[in-house]
């Protein structure tokens, strides 16, 4: 049967479908509108499913506060071509509004959205799946409520967002510290707040760091003393180099492997606690400094060498981070 256009570009402006897929979906439901609906959705949901397993390094982070609330939504899918497509945004912009006006707290509560057409917000997912052929799926939430909140979408790309609250009302410089979460990407607002396995992995590894450090300079310092070139004692490709270039002899070879391999022995099995405690200490102050929020360096202070929180101070004494969230797309 025929069909006509203006059912065609109905069915489309309700299903987001292509012009192709409404009329075959229309002259299969004998023009029923209803039916043809289902028709779509129905061939949508097989499509996804069939595109589950794809990966998806593309999709689109958007975020929004109203009083007293905030949050940040990401949408995956495969391709750039349809992370910026009007409709796959539009869809990601309904479902953070219906987030705000619920305020939602859980990816869960988010899934089981009701939006305008009557899907939760995980199916109408799923169904955007199916009209574009890409694997999407909602992949990221993150929610602040109260006030004194900024809310930031870095170059308006949607694929790096983030909100801070401060305590106090201050537009500016909310906006300024949620600039710099995005640039310095913190991983807690302060030493207190780190997880705590976070913690004990980076002192596990600026002990074994600092160990390796100490066991070859020990090994450096006997290679000097015996004489023999650092470049060339580096490792077995420079030993080589050097035998062929006839600038050590495979005595000389041998001599700097056995010099390497007991000199690093006893190091290691001599090291004193106290000091590689103490070095690791440093180490881990160092990373406190670089990886909390108020004590990184403020990005955004005109050339002054200032900590966040003390950047805060200068704009008023009592100024401080209460929480921020941050979500990106791109690889890091």
């Amino acid at each position: 049967m025929k069909v006509s256009i203006q059912d065609i570009q109905k069915l489309r402006k309700m299903t987001g479908a292509g012009l192709a897929d409404c009329k075959k979906a229309l002259v299969e439901a004998e023009g029923s509108m209803d039916k043809a609906i289902e028709i779509v959705r129905e061939r949508g949901l097989a499509i996804a499913a069939k595109r589950s397993d794809r990966a998806t390094s593309n999709g689109c982070i958007l975020t929004k506060k109203v009083a007293g609330f905030a949050a940040m939504v990401g949408v995956k899918c495969e391709t750039d071509f349809v992370a910026a497509g009007k409709d796959f945004i539009a869809m990601v912009q309904e479902i953070l509004d219906m987030a705000l006006v619920n305020h939602c707290k859980t990816m869960d509560e988010v899934k089981q959205l009701k939006l305008a057409s009557g899907d939760t917000a995980e199916l109408a997912v799923k169904h955007r799946s199916g009209i574009t052929g890409e694997h999407m799926e909602l992949d990221g939430y993150n929610f602040i409520e109260g006030d004194g909140v900024s809310v930031y979408d870095h170059m308006n790309k949607h694929l790096l967002a983030t909100m801070v609250q401060l305590n106090k009302d201050n537009e500016e410089a909310a906006h300024k510290v949620a600039m710099q979460v995005a640039a310095m990407n913190p991983v807690a607002l302060d030493e207190a707040h780190v997880a705590q396995d976070v913690k004990d992995k980076e002192l596990e590894i600026a002990i074994q760091k600092t160990k390796e450090e100490q066991v070859q300079k020990a090994v450096s310092n006997a290679l000097k003393k015996a004489g023999f070139n650092l470049y060339i004692a580096e490792n077995e490709e420079h030993l080589n180099e050097g035998i062929l270039k006839k600038e050590i002899t495979e005595a000389d070879a041998d001599e700097i492997r056995k010099i390497k391999k007991e000199v690093a022995e006893q190091k290691a099995a001599n090291l004193p606690e106290q000091m590689i405690q103490n070095i690791a200490k440093g180490r881990m102050n160092k990373f406190y400094k670089e990886n909390c929020l108020v004590d990184q360096e403020f990005q955004f202070s005109d050339g002054d060498k200032i900590s966040v929180s003390d950047w805060l101070k200068k704009q008023d004494k009592d100024l401080k981070i209460v929480d921020f969230k941050r979500f990106t797309l791109l690889a890091e």
